[in-house]
């Protein structure tokens, strides 16, 4: 596969085969990402993988918190900022509409609504899922280059015929996973990634998300 192909392909698997990915699999996966790109080759990110009864302790970890409180505990750094402005709202409200169009599930239908999204919180029944770890004291730069690293392991996982789905949703829940995995006192949990064979007979994996216009994003000068 060439990296054009990965990359036009790629999506947000939301719905994956019981398949479970051998360790020796997922630590060459891991490998190869060392080679993203990274300023003055830093590499702000450690990862975390969890598969089996440590995914299902997370999952049993996340229930109850959710239960108490479906926007889960407070966070300084929340996964979008307050009052998003367009076109960025719309561009994200969008995506959710094409998702439960895909599903079926209409607006008016909250309840079902609801039940879809708290599979986030069990990663759509992928049988592995990374949590990216950061130092709080990063700045900006290290959180582009974490990026960076994040997007190399989707493009990797293309290859495979493994999935990916990123979560940023696991945001809500980060002094419970920080207490779980027992970080450093300055350690965080950026986003987990749901990672498996995609099933390609689920509706909701029939989604493409949008992207804008070329003319909307970029200028071009001196050409």
């Amino acid at each position: 596969m060439d990296v054009s192909k990965a990359v036009d392909q790629r999506i947000s698997t939301r719905a994956f085969l019981p398949d479970p990915l051998p360790e020796a699999e997922v630590r060459e996966w891991l490998t190869q990402a060392q080679r993203a790109p990274s300023g003055g080759n830093v590499q702000p990110w450690r990862t975390i993988a969890v598969t089996g009864q440590a995914k299902d302790d997370v999952i049993a970890m996340a229930a109850p918190i959710l239960a108490a409180d479906p926007r889960g505990q407070k966070t300084d750094r929340p996964i979008y900022p307050k009052d998003l402005w367009e076109p960025y709202e719309a561009r994200r409200r969008r995506v959710g509409e094409m998702m439960y169009e895909a599903l079926g599930i209409p607006r008016e239908d909250r309840a079902a609504r609801l039940a879809w999204f708290s599979n986030n919180f069990r990663f759509f029944g992928a049988p592995l899922a990374l949590f990216l770890v950061i130092d709080e004291r990063m700045g900006h730069g290290q959180w582009g280059h974490a990026g960076m690293y994040l997007q190399t392991l989707a493009l990797l996982a293309e290859e495979r015929g493994w999935g990916t789905c990123f979560q940023e949703c696991w945001g809500v829940l980060r002094p419970a996973l920080k207490e779980h995995f027992n970080l450093a006192p300055t350690e965080m949990i950026w986003c987990g990634v749901a990672v498996g064979k995609p099933d390609a007979a689920h509706p909701v994996n029939s989604l493409r998300a949008e992207r804008a216009d070329i003319d909307e994003i970029a200028e071009f000068h001196g050409f």
